[in-house]
């Protein structure tokens, strides 16, 4: 089945490249701008709790770098077109480095905060699972020289995994972990002050266009990688 991208399509996407490069730059100048120099340090934490800048928003597109992950290959598996394992294969490598750098970034934060490195507590375990599913899926991809197999096994292997992703979210609700709560997401009465949440905000949008950025160059990279095997299949 051909990809349903055309080269038109895929002539924009190289074309919004430059545009989102320079914007990613500007949004994390700004952002660590705030982060560093103008946001007030936490009255109990002081200046450790500025690697929230970077761990929340990574461990926040960790997440939903996965659930694009398992919605691809559902998506493959209804529709059996390419472009949906291209989708899947271009966005797990990201969600790999964003868990990545949640875990060792939460890590950092963690020593000073709770007195250790790492506690196998809901949260961080279901966050380290979530790595090694990563991981699985890209080593199962690259490993397996039937391409159509490994499709079938990378994007069963994605589905299944996602029952991981309410573990991570509600981990915190469901169990007593070191963890603290939801602070953002409690939209009515967020337990976060202003001159902190702002700056945060700035870092999220900042990591938002790096994700893009770095998702439509790799997404460029696997469709070129596909033709090249479809083109080698033929003769």
């Amino acid at each position: 089945m051909n990809l349903k991208l055309t080269n038109k399509q895929i002539s924009i996407i190289e074309k919004a490249n430059p545009f989102l490069i320079v914007s990613t730059i500007v949004a994390f100048t700004f952002g660590l701008y705030f982060s560093l120099l103008q946001s007030p340090p936490d009255y109990i934490q002081g200046d450790s709790m500025r690697i929230m800048y970077i761990h929340v928003p990574s461990a926040w597109f960790a997440l939903m770098a996965y659930t694009i992950l398992a919605g691809s290959s559902v998506l493959w598996f209804i529709t059996r077109n390419p472009i949906f394992s291209i989708i899947a294969r271009s966005i797990a490598q990201i969600g790999m480095i964003f868990t990545l750098i949640s875990l060792v970034t939460g890590s950092i934060w963690g020593k000073p905060t709770w007195g250790v490195w790492w506690v196998w507590d809901a949260r961080l375990t279901s966050m380290l699972l979530l790595f090694f599913l990563y991981l699985a899926y890209i080593f199962l991809w690259q490993s397996i020289t039937n391409k159509d197999l490994a499709s079938k096994i990378s994007a069963a292997l994605a589905i299944v995994g996602f029952v991981n992703i309410p573990i991570i979210k509600f981990s915190v609700d469901w169990w007593n972990t070191l963890h603290q709560p939801a602070t953002i997401s409690k939209l009515s009465a967020p337990s976060i002050d202003i001159s902190m949440m702002v700056p945060l905000f700035i870092m999220t949008f900042a990591t938002f266009l790096f994700l893009i950025t770095v998702f439509f160059i790799r997404l460029r990279i696997e469709i070129l990688d596909n033709k090249i095997v479809r083109m080698r299949e033929v003769k």
